[in-house]
């Protein structure tokens, strides 16, 4: 177990509102798209103060395709044997229950976890998570980028077996418990945000076995087909960003807080998660276009678009999906 290098001096410096305990999670699934499936899942829990209780692993049978095998390792003849996710959610939900769930890029596992609670007809029992990625920005941890690996490395904690759920929740959970205490130490204000659950299946037929299998999969996660047409995608109010904004992008510098950001055209990862992503950075998203733009994203720059037209008048700068996620990793925080 790794030595926490920052302790706290005094119990009775704790902060009071601190979460009285942690669902450290990770889930390996068949890609990134809305309809894709979790494929494994494990969970670490900790105390109010960072201790490990115990932990948990999974592999669950997604019905279907399991995708990028060459990344996480799970083939169909693996998986076949495995429970169905409605089979696991009862244990699932109970070591997820009355904890915040922390995760690396927590909106995506949140959104996995949540969806298959949705197909299941049920919730997830989850009020609050916590992106490790936004603890260690708020740490101001000297990190060249926001990889898991990255940040296990600044903790001196040793990865195993990169892509298997079991070893990417006790990496996460050995370096997320060093930056509680020093969160703590300093008294400071996690970065929880709400979690909602998601109806989008509940009204809709389960997935059939098979289906999907071999669709849109294209060469790892960034090839998975995402959101098209999305016309049943629900309308969802973003809280206000509290940053200021510091002007447009400029090409090879860093994105920045409280820069405003709009989305344009077809996505493979789903929109939803991209914008979650861009929120959680600090980033104002916008669903028009003005003149007060900072940058577009869109994959097809060329397809006349309302959005990509104001962008050609304004001078907007215009960057496709892979470069925006590319700089999601380093978003330079707002002037004090």
């Amino acid at each position: 177990m790794l030595e926490d290098r920052t302790a706290v001096s005094s119990p009775t410096e704790w902060p009071a509102a601190y979460p009285q305990g942690y669902a450290v999670v990770d889930v390996e699934t068949t890609g990134l798209a809305r309809d894709d499936r979790i494929i494994s899942a494990a969970v670490y829990r900790l105390d109010a103060r960072g201790e490990v209780e115990d932990h948990w692993y999974t592999t669950v049978n997604p019905e279907r395709d399991p995708g990028p095998v060459w990344i996480h390792g799970l083939t169909s003849e693996a998986l076949e044997g495995a429970p169905l996710f409605q089979d696991i959610a009862g244990e699932f939900a109970a070591r997820l229950a009355g904890r915040v769930l922390v995760a690396h890029n927590a909106v995506f596992d949140w959104q996995m976890i949540a969806r298959e609670y949705a197909r299941a007809r049920s919730e997830a029992p989850v009020k609050h998570r916590l992106c490790t990625i936004a603890l260690s920005k708020e740490l101001r941890l000297p990190l060249p980028n926001h990889k898991l690996e990255t940040l296990a490395a600044h903790f001196g904690v040793v990865q195993q077996r990169a892509h298997h759920a079991l070893d990417d929740a006790r990496v996460l959970a050995e370096a997320f418990r060093p930056s509680l205490r020093a969160a703590a130490a300093g008294g400071l204000r996690l970065p929880l945000h709400e979690c909602r659950p998601l109806t989008e299946w509940q009204d809709r037929p389960a997935p059939l076995i098979g289906r999907q299998a071999g669709g849109s999969h294209g060469g790892g996660y960034g090839g998975y087909g995402g959101q098209r047409g999305g016309g049943w995608r629900p309308s969802r109010k973003r809280p206000a960003c509290p940053y200021p904004n510091p002007g447009r992008y400029e090409v090879g510098k860093p994105l920045k807080q409280g820069m405003r950001v709009a989305f344009s055209g077809d996505t493979s990862v789903e929109r939803d998660l991209l914008e979650d992503r861009a929120t959680e950075a600090g980033l104002h998203v916008a669903t028009s276009l003005s003149r007060l733009t900072s940058l577009l994203v869109t994959n097809d720059p060329d397809s006349g678009t309302s959005k990509v037209v104001k962008a050609r008048q304004y001078g907007t700068p215009i960057v496709d999906e892979a470069a925006f996620g590319q700089l999601l990793g380093d978003v330079e925080p707002a002037d004090a």
